[in-house]
C-alpha cells in the first residue's frame, strides 16, 4: 500500500477546495459570502496567538544551544547581509516594473473625489513613522508586553537576549533550562498542528468575504496592478530565488512543490504567519539546522518581507503615475531608501504592507496621500502574493544561510527533497 495520503485528505487540496467554494460562493451569495468573513479573521487570530511563543523558544533554544557565541555572530551577519541586499534587489525590480509597465499611466485620478477618511489613520503606528519609530518599536514597555501586541521584532529582542542569558550559564542550570526551552517549543507545534486543521475553513471565510464585498468586476480598473504585481513577484521568484537556490545547489521549483501545502494555506490566509511552524519543520527536514533555521527564518519575518518590499515600491510609483504627480529619478531613489527603513518590522499579516505603504508616503507629500483609498478594495488581492513571495524568499534564506555554514553539502539538500516529495512529506 502507498504511504502517500488519500488526495483528498492532502491539506492543500482541501484548501483549494475550500478556495474554489469561498469565489462560488461570493459571486452567487455576496451578502453569504461577507458573513464568512469572521472564519478567516477566526483562523488567522488562532495562528497569531501562538506566533510570539514560537518565535521566541526557536530562537532562545537556536541561541542557548549554539555554544560557540562567535559562530551566533557569524550567522547573524551574515543574515542581516544577506536580507538587505535581496530585499534592496526586490524593492528595485518593483520600481523598473512600474516604470516600464506603467501600470497607472491614464487614470487621471483626481484625488479631491477620494474618501481621506477611508485611509487609515496611521499616526500613532507603534512609537511613530521613520527611523526613531522602528527603532523604538523594538524595545517592549516591559517583558510581558512584547508578547502582547503581535509585533515579532520585540519578540526577538527579548528573545535573543534571553538565548544569550541562558548561553552564559554553566552547567546543568543551562541545561535544563535549554531542554525546558525545546519542549515548550514541541508544545507550541502541537498545538498548531491542531489549529491547522482548520485552514480550510479559514481559507474558505476570507475568500468568500473578499468576492462578496467587493466584487469582480468593481475591480477591473485595477486589475492592471494586480497584474503587474503579480508577473513582478513571479520574475523575483524564479529568477532572482531561482537563481540563488542553483548556486545554493537545489531547484527552486522542487522546493516550490516540497513546500505546496503551506503555499495554498497562505493563498488562502494572506498570512505568511499561518505556516511559520511547519515551514520550520521543513527546513529542518531538508537538512538545515535547528539552530540556524530558529534564527533566520522568524528573523526573516521583519527584515526579509521580499513580497512586500515589492509591493511598497511597485504601489507607491502607481498612485504617483494615477495622479500625474512627477517622480525626478532623485525622488524615486528617495523613495527607495526611506522604504529600505519603513519595510523594516512588517510583519506576514494582511494589510501590514499597507500601512507601511501609508508611512512611506507620509514622507513624499507630492503624493497625495487619500489616493492610497483606490488600494482599498484590491489590496487583499494583492495580500496573497506578498505572503507567498515572503516565505519563499525566506524558506531560500534559510537553506542559504544553512549552506553558508557547511551543514548541509548541495548533494545532500538535493538528495533530501527528492526523498522527501516521493514520501509525501
Amino acid at each position: 500500500m502507498s504511504s502517500s495520503k488519500r488526495w483528498y485528505k492532502k491539506l492543500y487540496v482541501q484548501v483549494l477546495i475550500a478556495i474554489f467554494i469561498g469565489i462560488l460562493v461570493g459571486h452567487f451569495f455576496p451578502t453569504t459570502g461577507v458573513d464568512l468573513k469572521p472564519l478567516g479573521d477566526a483562523f488567522i487570530s488562532l495562528i497569531k496567538m501562538m506566533i510570539a511563543p514560537i518565535v521566541f523558544c526557536n530562537v532562545v533554544h537556536g541561541i542557548a544551544s549554539m555554544g560557540d557565541m562567535k559562530k551566533l555572530g557569524r550567522v547573524g551577519l551574515k543574515t542581516l547581509v544577506y536580507f538587505e541586499v535581496i530585499s534592496t534587489i526586490a524593492m528595485v525590480i518593483g520600481v523598473v516594473a512600474a516604470l516600464v509597465i506603467q501600470p497607472g499611466a491614464g487614470f487621471n485620478l483626481d484625488p479631491s473625489t477620494l474618501d481621506p477618511n477611508a485611509v487609515p489613520d496611521i499616526s500613532g503606528r507603534g512609537a511613530g513613522g521613520g527611523f526613531a519609530g522602528f527603532v523604538m518599536s523594538i524595545i517592549p514597555d516591559t517583558f510581558v508586553g512584547a508578547f502582547t501586541h503581535g509585533q515579532v521584532l520585540p519578540v526577538l529582542m527579548i528573545a535573543i537576549l534571553s538565548g544569550f542569558a541562558i548561553s552564559r550559564m554553566k552547567g546543568e542550570l543551562r541545561e535544563r533550562l535549554t531542554k525546558f526551552v525545546a519542549d515548550a517549543t514541541q508544545f507550541f507545534f502541537g498545538i498548531i498542528r491542531i489549529v491547522t486543521r482548520a485552514a480550510p475553513l479559514g481559507a474558505l471565510g476570507a475568500i468568500a468575504f473578499t468576492v462578496g464585498a467587493y466584487g469582480a468586476v468593481s475591480l477591473w480598473n485595477l486589475v492592471e496592478l494586480i497584474m503587474t504585481f503579480y508577473l513582478t513577484a513571479l520574475v523575483f521568484i524564479l529568477g532572482v530565488l531561482g537563481l540563488i537556490a542553483y548556486f545554493t545547489g537545489f531547484s527552486i521549483l522542487r522546493f516550490l512543490t516540497f513546500i505546496k501545502d503551506e503555499i495554498f494555506i497562505v493563498l488562502g490566509t494572506s498570512s505568511s504567519e499561518t505556516v511559520m511552524p511547519q515551514m520550520m519543520e521543513k527546513l529542518e527536514k531538508m537538512g538545515a539546522r535547528k539552530s540556524t533555521v530558529g534564527l533566520v527564518f522568524p528573523t526573516g519575518y521583519s527584515f526579509n518581507t521580499d513580497g512586500s518590499n515589492i509591493y511598497i515600491t511597485l504601489a507607491a510609483l502607481f498612485l504617483a503615475q494615477a495622479t500625474n504627480t512627477h517622480m525626478s529619478p532623485a525622488e524615486i531613489v528617495g523613495l527607495l531608501l526611506f522604504a529600505m527603513v519603513t519595510s523594516k518590522g512588517a510583519s506576514g499579516v494582511s494589510g501590514t504592507a499597507f500601512i507601511t505603504l501609508a508611512v512611506t508616503l507620509t514622507v513624499f507629500p507630492a503624493i497625495p496621500l487619500q489616493s492610497l483609498a483606490i488600494l482599498l478594495g484590491i489590496d487583499k488581492f494583492m495580500s496573497e502574493c506578498r505572503a507567498l513571495t515572503n516565505i519563499i524568499g525566506n524558506g531560500v534564506a534559510t537553506l542559504v544561510v544553512s549552506r553558508w555554514e557547511n551543514e548541509l553539502d548541495a548533494e545532500t539538500l538535493r538528495h533530501n527533497l527528492l526523498q522527501l516529495d516521493s514520501e509525501g512529506q
